[in-house]
């Protein structure tokens, strides 16, 4: 049968702690997102992959279908998101309505360790019964509780069970449950085998995974970097350290940690001149010692006339985790009398993070002048020094 997976990317993740949206941040050294598509792109029963994301995520989304693996022929679309993840769904199988399939896998995004196993079980039950969803047996006592924490009832665990995704439906019969929820102004749906029951469909268990955990809180983080490490390999901390000048030129703007300030100068460079961009550049491939950013992108090829910078610390960060390299820390000072840097610091770490594909508590940004020495105490131009903190795989001498 047609199997299409529909993953669920579109959420800011907001208990899991400041920075970038859960899907997005970084796991063993790649995104969290990228670990799930990696599993669903090897599967062999899925024909077609659509991931729902955020409208201001294309390029952390991009940057993960590059982490998930070389490109395989296998059709992938991104569709942006809705309000609530019950109208993301619904996007999502409106994107496959025109050549549907007859079974949609239902996984979120935020559940890198499911596996081929549970998939395979999931496509089995979708089969036998056209809407299923993966249980795990309680073990905890549950309570139902009432006002004032009363305790109403508690039901026999027995009869419980946990639910995890991905939720395997026919394609058709789950695409009218979403119309028909949607038509009854229904929206908050956070789990489409509920909304199936609700719309009449019978739903099966069949066994999960207590390892495909979703993660959800920043504890669920550190728990899955120590499980991914154990027994894993010993990784070596290198530290590179990157500076970068440029003279000031007629103009009305400079580019600063992929921000736009606006300025009474222009910068005189090949690219876009962003000083901050070009120094975190360096400090990676030094830490990679792989040379420095000029023979990366050498100022006489014309195609770098004019490009932007963040462009030049996709790459760095790309080599590094080709090699299986994990970005712990970027810090960057800029050293010039005006512009100044306060009013902008904040969408700058922002911005670096995304292009770094880290937390924003990763990139730290400084600024100060130099007493009016030397040629940017003069006004003449602007400086910036960088370090950057990576791990690499330990190799055999």
């Amino acid at each position: 049968m047609p199997v299409a997976a529909l993953i669920v990317a579109a959420g800011r993740g907001s208990r899991a702690g400041e920075g970038l949206p859960k899907q997005y941040r970084r796991l063993g050294g790649r995104s969290v997102l990228a670990r799930t598509l990696q599993v669903f792109r090897s599967h062999p029963g899925i024909r077609r992959i659509v991931v729902v994301i955020h409208p201001d995520d294309g390029d952390l989304y991009e940057s993960s279908v590059r982490e998930s693996g070389p490109a395989d022929g296998l059709p992938l679309l991104s569709v942006p998101g809705g309000e609530t993840r019950q109208d993301s769904v619904r996007r999502g199988l409106e994107a496959l309505e025109a050549s549907p399939p007859e079974i949609v896998l239902i996984h979120d995004a935020a559940r890198p360790f499911v596996d081929g196993a549970v998939i395979d079980r999931a496509l089995a039950a979708a089969r036998d019964g056209g809407a299923a969803v993966p249980g795990i047996i309680v073990t905890d006592t549950i309570k139902v509780v009432g006002p004032c924490r009363t305790v109403m009832s508690t039901p026999d665990r027995a009869s419980l069970r946990a639910v995890q995704t991905p939720q395997a439906f026919s394609f058709r019969a789950l695409f009218e449950a979403h119309r028909k929820a949607a038509a009854a102004g229904l929206h908050a749906f956070t789990d489409d085998g509920a909304l199936a029951e609700w719309a009449g469909l019978p739903v099966r268990v069949f066994d999960g995974d207590p390892r495909n955990v979703k993660l959800t809180h920043n504890a669920d983080f550190h728990d899955a970097e120590r499980r991914m490490s154990e027994g894993s390999m010993t990784y070596l901390t290198r530290f590179g350290t990157g500076f970068d000048v440029h003279a000031f030129q007629e103009g009305d703007h400079v580019w600063l940690g992929g921000v736009r300030v606006p300025h009474d100068r222009g910068v005189l460079a090949h690219s876009d001149g962003d000083v901050i961009l070009h120094a975190l550049t360096d400090a990676i491939l030094g830490a990679l010692a792989d040379g420095d950013i000029g023979t990366h992108f050498p100022p006489s090829d014309p195609q770098w006339r004019g490009a932007s910078s963040d462009r030049f610390l996709a790459h760095a960060v790309e080599l590094m985790r080709r090699r299986g390299g994990i970005l712990d820390h970027l810090d960057a000072t800029l050293l010039c009398e005006r512009p100044r840097l306060g009013p902008h610091r904040e969408a700058m770490r922002q911005r670096i993070a995304e292009i770094a594909g880290i937390r924003i508590d990763q990139v730290s940004l400084k600024a100060t002048t130099t007493e009016k020495l030397g040629f940017t105490g003069r006004g003449e131009g602007l400086a910036a020094q960088a370090a950057a903190t990576i791990r690499l795989p330990e190799t055999a001498p």
